[in-house]
């Protein structure tokens, strides 16, 4: 069937199947914030737009006088950005997918877009299509792609003057936003397109609807193609494909639509920033906390790094990525397309969640229990019921629990000052 240009029908669209399988992604921010790399990605916001104390006296330290926004540009010169060592890193993280930044609130483009002269990463800065260079890396490593692109830029004069009418005039859009948005379609055909910058206008001054049903009857990628939900004010949680809802946004009970938790490695920037902190570093237990949660009810995990202004990745966020992929590697069978169960979280502790693939269960237990014996009171044990500890040969010993439930004998941990920490997965097959 084709798609009309109005939510109802766009929002008819079955999800494809790549993305809730995949469950697990890597987010880039990189731009020309990456310069300053102070604050957060929306530096030149906090610094010109709401002129905040502490970003005006920090360019007066670091930059001559009369310093314009413009000239950290030729700064963002992704010397030592090797995009095939990006993807190896992200495959060994355990990412089924990745999404970069292709153009952020500041309108810098990380590709030759035709309509950001001189505003790009072909004519300034790296001289070279950052979007293509790591979309071909990714595609020989046989992980999705998805582009984020934001709708608005905070300072382009055409936006700016669509704002002063009320958005009742639509310049921007036409000569800029869609014009790159078709332009990153066809030249890059991406998996996913995460879209931002909606809020502060409705859907029909971005022209949303009518991009969408293009993009889902007529484009290239018609048939694969995955979106979220920021198209314009008031569509998040709403409309779209997966939900976002907002930043690292968290249900307490499983959604009844397909959603995403985005997070970020750096706890208080999406960007980099070169006075980041350990402590602001999220350790790998939160990371997969955060992971098993989400899952267990039905979201994938977007997990966010942002390299320098040359295109590192710093070692810190390269160890917590293969930590994680590490933990994957192990116990990613409960991960990767599985579905939420009955119960998505044990209901006497929090420390406990659960995934299913048909008649297979699996608890996540993020703590591993003193006396050694696992408690769980959701499953139905029967008289077949066998019990595994994913990456441990040979199954586990187990009795029913007066009253209710299952105790398992774990196998027994080396004694260590310190609790074990990371998060086990118990496969239990013939329970209900």
């Amino acid at each position: 069937p084709r798609y009309r240009p109005d939510w109802a029908s766009l929002d008819a669209r079955p999800l494809p199947a790549w993305f809730d399988r995949a469950k697990v992604g890597v987010f880039v921010h990189w731009g020309v914030f990456s310069v300053p790399a102070w604050g957060s990605e929306w530096f030149w916001w906090h610094w010109q737009g709401q002129h905040d104390a502490a970003y005006e006296s920090f360019v007066r330290r670091r930059f001559p006088p009369g310093t314009t926004y413009a000239e950290f540009a030729p700064h963002f010169t992704a010397h030592d950005f090797q995009p095939r060592q990006w993807a190896q890193l992200f495959q060994r993280a355990g990412a089924r997918y990745v999404v970069l930044t292709t153009k952020h609130h500041e309108g810098f483009t990380n590709w030759g877009s035709p309509v950001s002269w001189n505003w790009n990463s072909v004519d300034t800065g790296p001289h070279r299509d950052l979007v293509g260079e790591l979309g071909e890396a990714l595609r020989e490593s046989n992980l999705r792609y998805g582009l984020y692109h934001s709708l608005m830029e905070w300072f382009n004069p055409l936006y700016l003057a669509d704002k002063q009418n009320d958005f009742k005039t639509q310049s921007f859009v036409l000569k800029k936003t869609m014009p790159e948005l078709y332009d990153l379609v066809l030249k890059y055909k991406p998996d996913l397109i995460w879209s931002d910058g909606d809020w502060e206008a409705p859907d029909s001054y971005w022209n949303s609807t009518s991009f969408l049903a293009w993009l889902y009857n007529d484009s290239p990628v018609k048939d694969t193609v995955v979106v979220n939900d920021r198209w314009g004010r008031g569509c998040s949680c709403r409309h779209g494909g997966f939900y976002n809802c907002a930043d690292k946004y968290r249900p307490g009970t499983l959604p009844e639509h397909k959603w995403e938790m985005c997070s970020s490695l750096d706890r208080l920037s999406w960007g980099y920033r070169s006075n980041m902190s350990l402590p602001e570093v999220m350790d790998e237990m939160s990371v997969i906390e955060e992971l098993v949660q989400t899952v267990s009810l039905g979201g994938n995990y977007l997990l966010n790094v942002g390299p320098t202004k040359e295109g590192v990745i710093v070692p810190i966020f390269q160890e917590r990525l293969l930590a994680l992929g590490r933990w994957l590697d192990t116990n990613g069978e409960a991960i990767y397309e599985s579905q939420p169960w009955r119960v998505q979280v044990e209901n006497t502790t929090d420390t406990v969640w659960y995934t299913s693939k048909g008649p297979v269960v699996f608890a996540i237990f993020l703590l591993w229990p003193r006396d050694n014996v696992l408690h769980l009171s959701s499953p139905i044990p029967s008289p077949g019921t066998r019990v595994t500890l994913l990456g441990f040969a040979g199954t586990l010993e187990w009795q029913i629990q007066p009253g209710t439930g299952m105790l398992i004998t774990l196998p027994y941990m080396l004694p260590s000052p310190l609790p074990p920490q990371s998060g086990w997965v118990v496969k239990l097959e013939g329970v209900k």
